[in-house]
């Protein structure tokens, strides 16, 4: 199959576990022999004099980095305006290879490239399959009162009804999508996100005879529970003195978070790693006790199967995807999103038991590393495109953006 992939992630732009998904599946669908074009950009806050737009081969895959062009946008302060500066380019850049390359298939991932996925779609007539990694009223805790939030809603809702097959990387995900954008969605299927085993290696803990580290690696954001991990902090160290909590990446919340350590005074028990590349995130998770994933909002949890075939005992909550992946006593230790109470007690139990401990690392890494390999998610995956058809042509309305919270949030 031709295949034409669009996402505002791919390497060496990376935002977060979505561009790591995008690759995994633009390679290894590549090396199932399907011609792969994958439609992206060059990182933000450049343009066209420091960072042109490039077409180059890597690992069997066509990479088009389209280049910003000169409009003085910031994404972080002009995210819509951005955006669609952003999918202008790559339309651009889209309509020059349709010239003498047809897809049979068009992949659009998350909402950011829902212009130049539709435009492209319509303009070649190839079907559209939409990824949908997230949505804004998720990370939100089902409210969309603000009118940063309504916009965004609105184009995600817009991608999720304009795709002739919409794809969520777990059952939780697929549920809150056609909640938030049915009920006229086309068939939506559940693919989980994969993982390479060969790149994580698998490394048993030795017996812990100091302090404990506990490592957080994701974005640094509200949703991703970082703050409930600072709280639990303070509360195990008066059973297990010395204990450290590490927290590779970055986001907008660094300093609010860095106030939040201050304040339970555990200040001197966290240091903030920043951005990790994968050599660096891999030795961090072979030194850890345990990885926390403690968020509040997940629609999968990359990190989890990272970790897992690291060797690297998981502490997740339950939310979204998490809750999917990791079983409770069996392949880690899990809680309510949230429950700082339950947070803390899990922890210990982690650090209290490190025969059991162990057994659930080994468990882990041998269900998610078999369910999760990138052979099925591909197999699958490229089942969906060849059963994916243009639906008719239907003009859509304005969606209705409620305000309220999800059921049962």
């Amino acid at each position: 199959m031709k295949i034409l992939i669009i996402s505002w992630e791919y390497p060496p732009v990376v935002v977060g576990g979505l561009g790591r998904h995008v690759h995994n599946l633009a390679i290894h669908l590549a090396s199932a022999g399907h011609d792969v074009v994958v439609l992206s950009r060059q990182p933000s806050g450049t343009d066209s004099t420091t960072h042109p737009t490039t077409d180059t081969v890597t690992e069997n895959v066509r990479v088009i980095a389209v280049a910003e062009d000169p409009p003085h946008l910031i994404f972080e302060e002009d995210m819509l305006a951005w955006t669609l500066a952003m999918g202008h380019a790559m339309v651009r850049h889209g309509l020059s290879l349709l010239g003498s390359w047809q897809p049979d298939v068009i992949h659009a991932h998350d909402w950011l490239v829902a212009h130049p996925a539709i435009a492209l779609a319509q303009h070649s007539g190839a079907p559209l399959v939409a990824t949908i990694h997230a949505t804004e009223a998720g990370r939100h805790s089902g409210w969309i009162s603000g009118k940063i939030n309504r916009q965004v809603h609105s184009v995600e809702w817009w991608l999720a009804n304009s795709a002739d097959a919409v794809i969520t990387c777990s059952q939780s995900m697929r549920d809150e999508v056609v909640s938030l954008f049915g009920p006229a969605l086309a068939v939506t299927t559940v693919i989980h996100n994969g993982i390479d085993t060969g790149t994580w290696t698998f490394q048993q803990r030795s017996q812990r005879t100091g302090p404990a580290t506990l490592l957080f690696a994701g974005r640094l954001e509200y949703e991703k529970g970082v703050h409930d991990a600072i709280a639990a902090l303070a509360d195990v160290r008066k059973t297990h003195p010395g204990t450290i909590l590490l927290v590779a990446g970055t986001g907008t919340q660094r300093a609010w978070l860095e106030q939040e350590a201050i304040a339970n005074k555990v200040d001197n028990a966290i240091v903030f790693l920043g951005s990790l590349n994968h050599d660096e995130l891999l030795t961090y998770l072979h030194r850890a006790d345990a990885i926390l994933l403690p968020s509040r909002y997940e629609p999968f949890g990359i990190v989890a199967l990272e970790a897992a075939a690291s060797g690297t005992p998981l502490i997740t909550s339950t939310a979204g995807g998490l809750g999917e992946a990791v079983i409770d006593g069996v392949t880690g230790r899990t809680f309510p999103p949230g429950d700082v109470t339950a947070l803390t007690s899990a922890i210990r139990n982690m650090l209290d038991e490190p025969e059991l401990t162990q057994k659930m690392a080994t468990a882990a890494r041998e269900r998610l590393t078999t369910e999760f390999e990138w052979s099925a998610v591909t197999d699958t995956t490229l089942a969906v495109y060849a059963e994916t058809t243009r639906r008719p042509p239907r003009e859509l309305p304005r969606p209705t953006v409620t305000q309220r919270p999800l059921p049962g949030r």
